[in-house]
């Protein structure tokens, strides 16, 4: 699978968002298609030694980070723009729509009858605690948009972390000094143009 192919959005309708399980792979999909796999992919970004192989480059293992090749800026400027930053803007598309979804009023609640039957229920209940003090609890099912709201909140928390942990990476292989909400919003100017 290409880069570019884990960044395409998908069609967004309230069904994709209230199936949870597909809204999840298609994260995961993206994140590991391109922040899971930072290091080759800038890696991949290293143009060959221009003098040929040097035998003694495999001399000693160099595991300090002052030792790492820098990536040459213009293709470090072009992996930002092509690959990390619209696949940041495609999840980021996807969590607002979603985040929209779970706020909406959701006509279409296949549990919305089921709920209120039990809540009609639980208001009819007579409830003895000197008999059975666990009888009082009543666990009210969640409506499908409290879950996406939740689910929602989490994903943003996850992609918090991994666009942090992200960066990091690219500022230190191509000498990028910006913090990468400023560097994203500064591309998506560049895209309105």
């Amino acid at each position: 699978m290409s880069q570019t192919a884990s960044t395409s959005a998908p069609t967004l309708t309230p069904q994709f968002c209230f199936n949870e399980r597909v809204l999840r792979d298609f994260l995961r999909l993206s994140r590991s298609t391109i922040d899971d796999s930072i290091t080759q992919n800038l890696n991949a970004l290293l143009t060959p030694a221009q003098r040929g192989f040097d035998p003694s480059s495999t001399a000693n293992r160099q595991t300090d980070s002052k030792f790492r090749l820098s990536v040459d800026p213009a293709a470090c400027q072009k992996f930002k723009d092509d690959v990390l930053f619209p696949a940041w803007q495609t999840r980021s598309d996807v969590l607002n729509y979603c985040a929209g979804v779970a706020t909406s009023p959701d006509p279409d609640d296949p549990d919305l009858i089921l709920r209120e039957t039990e809540s009609a229920k639980d208001r009819e209940r007579v409830v003895d605690e000197r008999l059975d003090p666990y009888s009082a609890r009543f666990f009210p099912r969640e409506a499908r948009t409290e879950s996406l709201a939740n689910l929602i909140r989490n994903e943003r928390t996850v992609e918090e972390i991994i666009r942090f942990r992200t960066w990091g990476l690219v500022n230190e292989r191509c000498n990028e000094s910006t913090s990468w909400e400023k560097a994203l919003n500064n591309w998506r100017e560049r895209q309105q143009r």
